[in-house]
């Protein structure tokens, strides 16, 4: 598979530009397995958390990302991040319903928002995200959605649309599929199961890092 050539136009993290692989966890036990093989950008989703373990788990995986030089991005729970002094935070549309967006601007904090169509994609550009995630690309197990299938020629019309802004591809992606997105207009590809559910999250790891052109020896 032919290594992603668009990373290195992906502007705006604390350790530069957006790394090309982009997996999500569900909780810090996670990072702390996987981000030490070389991950460099890494989302934090946690749901239906009580309050202490919530920012328990965003500070440890503020810390842990620091240490490794790896960019943490905070899912929805964008007060805390402001509190824990963390740089991203990622908002679907119904998170975007209750977040003060001018206080995660005045913060500092690097916003990403999930988008799925046009009208959802038109207001995320009002916000002037630093990057749009657009999903799900393939069908996923992740969660239950009203969308189906986007599928390859949607991130290439998305990529026209956004122009310079990071386009993230989400949703049922696998190594096997990565290459396709790069080459429809992604920068950025995520995952999910496709790590969390393989019997070995270790070696897809580590697969991913190749294919993305990031193989390197652990930190």
């Amino acid at each position: 598979m032919t290594p992603a050539s668009t990373s290195a136009s992906a502007s705006g993290s604390a350790f530069g530009p957006l790394d090309p692989f982009y997996p999500i966890f569900d909780h810090v036990d996670w990072l702390h397995r996987l981000v030490p093989l070389g991950i460099r950008l890494v989302q934090l989703r946690l749901k239906d958390r009580p309050a202490r373990d919530l920012r328990a788990q965003i500070r440890a995986a503020r810390d842990l990302c620091t240490r490794h030089g790896c960019t943490l991005v905070v899912n929805d729970h964008w007060r805390i991040a402001i509190d824990e002094g963390c740089d991203w935070v990622h908002l679907g549309q119904e998170d975007l319903d209750g977040a003060d967006t001018g206080a995660i601007r005045d913060a500092g904090l690097k916003l990403g928002v999930s988008t799925h169509d046009r009208a959802e994609l038109a207001r995320a550009l009002d916000l002037a995200p630093d990057y749009v995630a657009l999903g799900p690309i393939y069908p996923t197990i992740l969660k239950k959605m009203k969308w189906h299938q986007q599928g390859l020629e949607k991130l290439g019309e998305w990529k026209g649309l956004i122009g310079d802004v990071p386009l993230i591809a989400i949703g049922g992606m696998n190594v096997a599929r990565a290459g396709g997105a790069f080459a429809a207009g992604a920068d950025v590809v995520s995952a999910v199961t496709d790590i969390t559910l393989n019997p070995d999250p270790e070696a897809r790891v580590a697969e991913w890092l190749t294919a993305t052109g990031r193989a390197r020896a652990p930190a």
